[in-house]
């Protein structure tokens, strides 16, 4: 039965989806078996990953609404073996609507999912930068939540907002859904803005910080326009580096938890 792992962060630019992507891809390189899912409309995943949204015949919102099985709508990514993503279009924001008129709507990830569960050793959610429908059904079907988290002010903010709503999601639909850590994203050593942020993330919530921080760098923003990885891009990159001792880690956790 695959680990379950939700990537969230209600403010958006935080790297949430470069996250997914480069754990999803050095997790796939260290032999696991790998689903990424997209449950952001703005389908950046599916763009970063080298499909066009607009090109796509079947996603998650037929998923959604149309009842189609998750395994019908992904598709295994070139690249790398063990890679495969539930795909997004803009269509899934016409899902949100949906949701909301279903009973039960914060569980219909976790039923879809279901059936292709044990094909994987981990399944990646990419949430929306919103707290609705969408991110509640993420952090249902999850396990673990991962937090990118850009040391800066509004990012900051944007922690406390989301661990509010972990604690509703605890309540009232995944009780056993915990809070992995924090990966510090966009990291700017030299500046003493960036290590207070996180800093005080450490004292104020009491959440576990990955190391090494991942760096700011030109590369990430290079890497999806060619439709491949950070570590397909600049494999010796720090970034990418940094990505890989990460999946090392929860590579680890995996195997204690096993």
């Amino acid at each position: 039965m695959a680990r379950v792992v939700a990537v969230a962060n209600q403010k958006g630019g935080v790297a949430k989806t470069t996250t997914v992507h480069a754990l999803g891809y050095s997790l796939a390189e260290l032999g696991r078996r790998v689903l990424l899912v997209d449950l952001d409309p703005q389908a950046c995943l599916t763009y970063s990953v080298g499909i066009d949204p607009d090109t796509l015949d079947h996603s998650l919102h037929d998923v959604f609404v149309r009842k189609m099985k998750a395994a019908d709508a992904r598709r295994t990514l070139s690249g790398i073996e063990g890679l495969d993503i539930l795909p997004s279009t803009i269509d899934l924001a016409g899902s949100e609507v949906h949701l909301l008129t279903r009973t039960g709507r914060e569980h219909v990830l976790s039923r879809a999912l279901l059936p292709v569960m044990d094909e994987y050793d981990v399944v990646l959610i990419d949430c929306p930068p919103s707290l609705g429908v969408l991110t509640i059904n993420g952090l249902t079907a999850a396990q673990e939540v991962l937090i990118p988290l850009q040391c800066e002010a509004l990012s900051h903010r944007g922690v406390g907002q989301l661990l509010e709503t972990i604690d509703d999601v605890r309540l009232f639909a995944n009780a056993d859904l915990q809070v992995r850590g924090v990966i510090a994203t966009m990291y700017d050593e030299r500046t003493r803005h960036s290590r207070a942020v996180l800093d005080d993330v450490k004292e104020r919530y009491g959440l576990p910080v990955f190391d090494p921080p991942v760096r700011k760098s030109i590369r990430f923003a290079e890497a999806p326009l060619s439709g491949i990885c950070i570590l397909q891009h600049a494999p010796t990159s720090p970034g990418a580096q940094a990505y890989r001792a990460i999946a090392r880690q929860l590579d680890a956790d995996r195997r204690v938890v096993h």
